[in-house]
């Protein structure tokens, strides 16, 4: 196993107060691959991707997400992200999920808060950007309370048309702007 980058440890929860009780922020490990497709695979609203590719995630883009843990160290929720190579100022959020059991606490909002922190003081990102489809609407008010938490403005419009899907059963993904993002 390999441990997370030094600035990128284990966060005390003192650092992030809206963090549920008995869960804390951490760095993803390759070993949370499974729990993560997991995860977004009983969302019923994530496009799930292949279980390699969460493997993947965990191993090149772990400085960039973070994952919930219970008091046994299981992965109960997530936020994978990555940093847009032509707008390296910008993080774009993948994918958020939340572990059923422990939904409705404001798990959500406590990974993207303490991924926020994470990559604004160390990578120097200023910006946030992500995709929700016009009938999402938890990620809609998950990404406007995000932006209205850090006095940030949000931009929005169509990125993807639904007509550029090759199975034609998925909708427009409309493009969130949000920033600036204070230190």
């Amino acid at each position: 196993m390999t441990p997370a980058p030094a600035h990128l440890a284990q966060t005390s929860r003192d650092e992030f107060t809206n963090m549920p009780e008995g869960l804390r922020l951490d760095s993803p490990r390759i070993e949370d691959g499974a729990a993560i497709w997991r995860i977004a695979r009983d969302s019923r609203v994530l496009d799930l991707n292949s279980s390699y590719s969460y493997l993947l995630w965990c191993r090149d883009f772990a400085a960039t997400s973070v994952v919930a843990r219970d008091a046994q160290g299981e992965a109960v929720g997530f936020v994978t992200g990555y940093v847009r190579p032509e707008r390296p100022r910008t993080l774009v959020v993948w994918q958020v999920a939340v572990d059923h059991p422990h939904r409705g606490r404001g798990l959500a909002a406590a990974l993207l808060d303490g991924l926020a922190a994470r990559v604004v003081g160390t990578v120097g990102v200023t910006g946030l950007e992500t995709t929700i489809t016009p009938d999402n609407a938890a990620s809609h008010r998950l990404f406007t309370s995000f932006a209205e938490r850090h006095g940030a403005d949000v931009e929005q419009e169509v990125l993807f048309h639904d007509s550029l899907f090759p199975d034609g059963a998925h909708q427009s993904e409309v493009l969130y702007r949000i920033g600036p993002l204070a230190r």
